[in-house]
């Protein structure tokens, strides 16, 4: 190529230096458009004009496959980098190998928690998925503490968006000591003229479940899982929770068993409707294959 033929430009373009790589790594300009998802054309069109931009000759074109120049070695490696770099600035902004900060405001996933972190990290070694405790009506959003949060009850906020990821049984909370305690699993009905703890904040609790003639005797309004547990164990109230809570907390002197006719809990992937995060779609799609496993 002659000096009259080239001359600098506005500088190489992406798809000059992934047509310039397609046709190193694939041998020939067919196979590199092949690679590529487009024509020989469009592929010969591109190496062309990098070798105008740096008024060198890069490949030798003669033969059954395609090779370098010495020029065409030399810019190689630096071509190699930029590609990496244009990844590495993708990654950048979708947050891929940024930790994953998922609110919750009680029981996270239940015994699903530690699965899913896991299944995350294999999937996105770089990547770690933290669960982020905040007992707050979003869990975590508002203070931008998480760009996704797990919650069990609808915040009913019009800027949220959210998706089912499960439903979970609903447990009855008990004293040790307490004569409900002795039964294998409870009903609704079981909790009539008794003291009910309820978190009103983020609890799934409301007298909206009982029928008037088997509503609770008195509500006892506690503010988060620790109050409400601490509450329990002394004897002071029961509770009803989903299975979640029984499984991510112990506490001594509290019991749990299932209430056969409660309605199930609704659990919500929450987050910001005009700002999803990047991998939403993926952790939801991981998280209701972990819920309908377990039935």
């Amino acid at each position: 190529m002659s000096g009259a033929e080239v001359g600098p430009g506005a500088g190489p373009s992406l798809r000059d230096l992934r047509s310039f790589l397609a046709v190193v790594d694939e041998g020939t300009f067919t196979d590199a458009a092949i690679a590529l998802g487009t024509t020989q054309a469009s592929v010969s069109r591109h190496v062309g004009s990098l070798e105008r931009e740096l008024g060198v000759r890069l490949l030798l074109r003669g033969g059954r496959v395609v090779r370098l120049t010495g020029a065409g070695r030399r810019v190689l490696r630096h071509a190699r980098t930029v590609e990496e770099e244009v990844r590495a600035l993708h990654r950048a902004a979708r947050g891929d190998g940024a930790e994953v900060r998922v609110g919750y405001a009680w029981a996270a996933l239940g015994e699903h928690t530690p699965v899913v972190q896991r299944r995350w990290s294999r999937r996105h070694p770089r990547s770690q998925l933290t669960f982020v405790n905040s007992a707050t009506r979003l869990a975590g959003l508002n203070e931008g503490l998480a760009d996704a949060s797990v919650v069990r009850r609808d915040p009913d906020v019009p800027q949220l968006a959210s998706a089912l990821l499960g439903h979970e049984r609903r447990m009855a909370a008990l004293p040790t000591g307490h004569p409900l305690a002795r039964r294998r699993r409870l009903r609704m009905a079981d909790f009539t003229g008794r003291t009910v703890a309820i978190d009103t904040i983020t609890g799934t609790t409301s007298t909206d479940l009982w029928t008037p003639q088997h509503a609770p005797g008195d509500l006892r309004t506690v503010r988060g899982t620790d109050e409400w547990l601490t509450v329990v164990a002394a004897g002071q109230a029961i509770g009803l929770t989903s299975r979640a809570t029984s499984v991510q907390y112990s506490r001594r002197g509290v019991v749990f068993r299932p209430v056969t006719d409660a309605p199930q809990v609704a659990v919500r992937l929450i987050w910001w409707r005009d700002d999803p995060p990047w991998y939403v779609d993926e952790l939801c799609a991981m998280i209701r294959e972990e819920y309908a496993a377990s039935g």
